[in-house]
């Protein structure tokens, strides 16, 4: 059984502390940034960052359906400092082994950098072989698109 690795990153014209506060909302914006491939979203605890219960229903492929249950921390707290250095969601798949990984930092000029990182435990075998060459691809698309959701919400 290997590690699967999928990572996609943005820019968005909106500073660090906005775009993290954002992401973490899972009550008001999650929802609405999410992209078709998500169904069946529930805010089940919190809603607001750390200690948020979540679920839904990840399509990745049209034979691939996840059905997550997934809990939320953020490692070293909401802002880290006074100046805003920016901030991890960690968003911990409680029926299976996927981690997601939201990382928001300053990116200069009013800008932040938005990188999401997910990693699992894929399939041993020749099934393994194509899920570590092609799912890391379609989930990179699937979170480009929800980036792009993103920094039209904040952008506004």
């Amino acid at each position: 059984m290997a590690q699967v690795e999928a990572t996609t990153e943005r820019i968005i014209a909106a500073d660090a502390e906005t775009v993290f506060d954002a992401l973490a909302d899972y009550k008001e914006v999650r929802g609405k940034v999410l992209t078709g491939h998500f169904s069946e979203y529930e805010v089940r605890e919190g809603g607001d960052g750390e200690g948020t219960l979540v679920h839904w229903m990840l399509q990745a492929t049209s034979k691939r359906v996840r059905d997550c249950l997934i809990e939320v921390t953020e490692p070293g707290g909401t802002s880290q400092a006074a100046g805003y250095g920016g901030g991890q969601l960690v968003e911990k798949d409680r029926n299976s082994s996927m981690v997601t990984t939201w990382t928001v930092t300053p990116a200069g000029d009013g800008k932040s950098r938005a990188v999401v990182t997910t990693v699992w435990n894929g399939a041993g075998g020749i099934g393994g072989f194509f899920e570590k060459t092609f799912a890391p691809k379609g989930l990179g698309r699937i979170y480009d698109e929800l980036l792009q959701n993103l920094a039209t919400e904040v952008e506004k």
